[in-house]
């Protein structure tokens, strides 16, 4: 492959370090169906050439708070109903006990996720609430936030929309914030789609919080899903909207592209996973799209393959647990760091272990949680690594 001279003056211009349109993107995929050689050829270039030969990740513990949800996805196996077994409402004392053990196996990221606002649909998360002291998620979330930073351990929360002021007070105790784009297309919101029942999924209302962050200057993940039945447009679509944000605001560290895997007792359950083929076109042209970009897949949800998409112009991992589960995608476990590790270095890569914010965006992080973080800090920015091996 590192001797393939392009054919494309788009891919070539690419490396020129020309930026590409939206049409560029298109005819670019038109020419990648039958044989994407090129394409991941340049995506590979370019990976290279702004992440050299690491490969990140984020050792985590995943805080599952409330999986009480006011919406409905087609996909979505995480949300729980009322007196279901898989029923997630986290004490204070549970909190504690679960940063405790985190900190014991070295965790540096605590992942703290929820429903999206609970409180707005179930009584039983207005009582939990009022039980453990606090009259919103938001609210026990900044508690949670400082529990974990009191630990040894950085918060990163992932909480659906949250509100500017709700996520300016987040700004204090996370070193970063999360919320998937999912996907720019109104179409998936339309009645028999993903969408339908999920508000807080129209595209409007996930990119208005996303120009929050940037007003914020909070380090932001965010992503779309691949493989709900989107077409290819509306993939480069999405991609050049966080493009456009990121471009404004500059807070956008990274991208995940998460691929669709079927689950039980989901609307979705018989629809095919996502195309390994499909997906990592859609990983290189986000490559294209945005060079310089953090680019992440869930290693769990590619357990015999992952590897080969650092081919394909990833540079990260996400987070991976050696504690808790993927609350999200429970059938699928994480992959042992070590064998993450392994698997790296046969494919060329060093693996390191980061902060939940990437160095280049620490001057967006206070000076508080800056100090708090150089204790364990290389430096790379990264995290030491004689504390996460």
């Amino acid at each position: 492959m590192n001797d393939l001279v392009l054919d494309s003056e788009i891919l070539s211009h690419i490396l020129d370090n020309k930026e590409i349109s939206r049409q560029d993107a298109i005819e670019i995929y038109k020419k990648s169906i039958d044989n994407p050689r090129e394409l991941f050829f340049t995506a590979q270039k370019l990976r290279g050439r702004f992440k050299k030969n690491s490969v990140t990740f984020s050792k985590k513990a995943f805080f599952n708070i409330v999986n009480l949800c006011k919406d409905t996805c087609s996909y979505c196996t995480y949300k729980s109903e009322p007196g279901e077994q898989k029923l997630s409402l986290m004490s204070k004392q549970q909190v504690s006990e679960l940063l405790q053990l985190a900190k014991k196996y070295r965790c540096t990221e605590a992942l703290f996720v929820t429903g999206e606002q609970p409180e707005q649909r179930y009584q039983e998360a207005r009582e939990w609430l009022k039980k453990n002291g606090f009259k919103s998620t938001a609210e026990y979330l900044i508690h949670a936030s400082e529990l974990a930073l009191e630990s040894g351990l950085f918060p990163h929360t992932n909480a659906g929309n949250l509100s500017f002021e709700e996520m300016k007070e987040l700004k204090k105790t996370n070193v970063s914030m999360g919320l998937m784009l999912e996907n720019v297309s109104e179409r998936l919101t339309q009645r028999g789609m993903p969408h339908y029942l999920a508000a807080s999924k129209r595209p409007k209302a996930r990119l208005e919080v996303l120009e929050n962050s940037g007003r914020l200057r909070i380090p932001m993940t965010t992503g779309i899903l691949v493989g709900i039945g989107e077409t290819m447009y509306e993939i480069i679509d999405s991609i050049f909207a966080i493009k456009q944000l990121h471009q404004k605001y500059g807070n956008i560290q990274e991208i995940i592209l998460q691929n669709f895997q079927p689950k039980e007792d989901t609307l979705m359950k018989n629809e095919p996973s996502a195309d390994e083929k499909y997906f990592k076109t859609v990983v290189a042209l986000t490559r294209i799209i945005m060079p310089d970009m953090n680019i992440q897949i869930p290693p769990n949800l590619s357990p015999k393959s992952y590897q080969s998409f650092l081919s394909v112009g990833i540079n990260d991992w996400g987070g991976i647990s050696p504690l808790t589960p993927d609350f999200v995608n429970p059938e699928f476990s994480w992959p042992k760091i070590n064998d993450v590790d392994k698997n790296s270095k046969e494919a060329g890569f060093e693996l390191k272990c980061r902060f939940p914010a990437y160095p280049e965006f620490f001057s967006f992080i206070s000076k508080e949680l800056r100090d708090k973080m150089t204790a364990i800090e290389n430096d790379e920015g990264l995290v030491k690594e004689e504390y996460w091996k």
